[in-house]
C-alpha cells in the first residue's frame, strides 16, 4: 500500500486499486479478449469486465511498484505487439493515477480466444506447471 504524508494527513493507495487500474488499463488494448484467472481443468476462466482486479497482481511499496497480468488474447492479434501496448497503457495509467513507478509490467498470455466477448468463451491453451515465489526472493519493488 502506497501512503504519502503531505503535511495536513496520509493518503493511502491500496494494494486493490492498483490492480483495478492495471486491470482496466489491460482490457482496454484492442486484440485483449479478457484476463485470466489461471487454470481450470487445462481451460482458461476468463473474467469479465466486472472482475478488473481478478488476472492481476500487483506488488506494492512505498514509491514503486511491479504487476503482473494473465491476459487471454483474441485470435488473429499479432501477440508481441498486444503485450507492448498492454504493458505502456498500464504502466501510464498506474503512474498517472497514482504517483508510483511502475518497475515491471509481466504479461503472461495464458491462452487465445476464438470466438465474440458477447459469447460464453474458452479458451485453449497449454497446460504449465505453477510457478511459485521462492520464500527467500527479494521484494521487487521500494
Amino acid at each position: 500500500m502506497k501512503e504519502d504524508e503531505n503535511g495536513i494527513g496520509a493518503i493511502r493507495i491500496a494494494n486493490e486499486v492498483v490492480s483495478i487500474i492495471a486491470g482496466l488499463a489491460a482490457t482496454e488494448v484492442e486484440g485483449v479478449a479478457g484476463m485470466s484467472s489461471g487454470l481450470a481443468g487445462g481451460i482458461a476462466e476468463m473474467l469479465g469486465r466486472k472482475n478488473l482486479s481478478k488476472g492481476v497482481e500487483v506488488e506494492v511499496g512505498e514509491t514503486e511498484t511491479a504487476i503482473d497480468l494473465y491476459v487471454i488474447m483474441q485470435y488473429g492479434v499479432e501477440i508481441p505487439e498486444v503485450a507492448w501496448q498492454i504493458q505502456d497503457n498500464v504502466k501510464q495509467g498506474i503512474e498517472t493515477m497514482t504517483g508510483l513507478d511502475v518497475v515491471e509490467v509481466n504479461v503472461h498470455v495464458q491462452g487465445v480466444s476464438f470466438q465474440d466477448e458477447e459469447e460464453e468463451e474458452e479458451v485453449i491453451e497449454e497446460p504449465q506447471e505453477e510457478q511459485q515465489p521462492e520464500a527467500t526472493e527479494l521484494p521487487r519493488v521500494r
